[in-house]
C-alpha cells in the first residue's frame, strides 16, 4: 500500500480562536508539474499530486481519445524524480491535435484543459442493461467518504472510484476531480479491467467534462453527492449514461437513463 504521509507537507500557521491567534503546525499536500511526453515530444503538463503518474498518463490519454487501447502502448516509463512520463504508442493523431486546438480549460479544479468539446467526437450511445440495486449504491457512497486516506489528512483532495460488478473497487486521489478520474481509469485500463458494467463514484459536482470521461470509457453509471451541471445532464442524456447526484443516506436524485437502477 502506497505510502501516503510521503506526499505531505508541513507549514506553520495562526490560527484564529475567537478572535485570539495561536500557532499551529499544519500539514498540506504537495503538489507537482507533471510532463509527459508521447512518442518523444513533450504533449501537456499537469499539475497533480506526484503519484500515480503512469495511472494519470494512461488515463488522460484515453479519455481524450489519442490512445484507443492499452495494447497500442509500446513503451511506459516514469522518471525517478517521478515528474516526468515517457509513452510511446501507436496514436490517433487527429484526437491529438484536437486537445491542442481546442485547449478547454475545464470547470475543474487544477487547471486541466480537455479537447473533447460537445460535437468534437462522435461517441455511441451506451446501451448496456446492467443494473445495480440501490442499496448498493447507498453502501459504497458511504464507504466512499469514510475511506479516504488524504482528505481525511489534508482536507484538499478530490476522489474517484471505480466500483465493479464483483465488488473489487479501485480508487484514486488527486488535487483535480479530473485528475482522479484519469488516475483511477488509468490504473483500471493498466490491470485490463473492463469497466463497461461498473459505476464511477466521484467526489464533486458533475460538469460535462467529469460526464464525457466517464462517457469515453463506456462507464453506464456516475454518482456524486453533490450536483450535476445542466450541461452534465445534457451530455449523459445524449450518451446513455445513467447519471446521479445527491447521493446521500438513502437518498438520490436520478438525473438520466434511471431504468439502471433496479427498484
Amino acid at each position: 500500500m502506497d505510502d501516503n504521509t510521503k506526499y505531505l507537507k508541513t507549514v506553520v500557521i495562526d490560527k484564529l480562536i475567537e478572535n485570539e491567534a495561536h500557532e499551529f503546525e499544519d500539514v498540506t499536500i504537495e503538489e507537482a508539474r507533471l510532463n509527459l511526453f508521447l512518442n518523444g515530444e513533450k504533449a501537456i503538463s499537469m499539475m497533480t499530486i506526484p503519484k500515480d503518474q503512469d495511472a494519470h498518463a494512461i488515463g488522460f490519454l484515453m479519455s481524450e481519445n489519442v490512445i484507443s487501447s492499452i495494447d497500442d502502448i509500446e513503451l511506459l516509463e516514469v522518471s525517478a524524480d517521478g515528474l516526468r512520463v515517457d509513452i510511446k504508442a501507436k496514436i490517433d493523431e487527429k484526437s491529438l491535435q484536437n486537445l491542442y486546438k481546442e485547449k478547454t480549460l475545464v470547470s475543474g479544479c487544477g487547471g486541466g484543459v480537455t479537447g473533447n468539446v460537445e460535437g468534437s467526437l462522435e461517441i455511441p450511445f451506451n446501451q448496456t442493461a446492467f443494473k445495480i440495486k440501490p442499496e448498493t449504491i447507498y453502501t459504497e457512497v458511504k464507504k466512499f467518504y469514510q475511506d479516504s486516506e488524504l482528505y481525511n489528512l489534508t482536507g484538499c483532495v478530490h476522489k474517484a472510484m471505480i466500483y465493479l460488478l464483483d465488488g473489487t473497487t479501485i480508487t484514486a486521489e488527486d488535487i483535480g476531480r479530473h485528475n482522479a478520474i484519469d488516475k483511477v481509469m488509468g490504473k483500471c485500463k493498466l490491470q485490463k479491467l473492463d469497466t463497461s458494467k461498473s459505476i464511477l463514484f466521484v467526489s464533486g459536482r458533475l460538469s460535462s467534462e467529469m460526464v464525457t470521461k466517464a462517457v469515453m470509457h463506456k462507464i453506464p453509471i456516475v454518482v456524486s453527492r453533490t450536483a450535476p451541471t445542466y450541461l452534465g445532464v445534457q451530455t449523459a442524456h445524449k450518451h446513455g449514461l445513467t447519471l446521479i447526484g445527491f447521493a446521500r443516506g438513502k437518498k438520490m436524485n436520478l438525473y438520466t437513463h434511471s431504468g439502471r437502477i433496479d427498484v
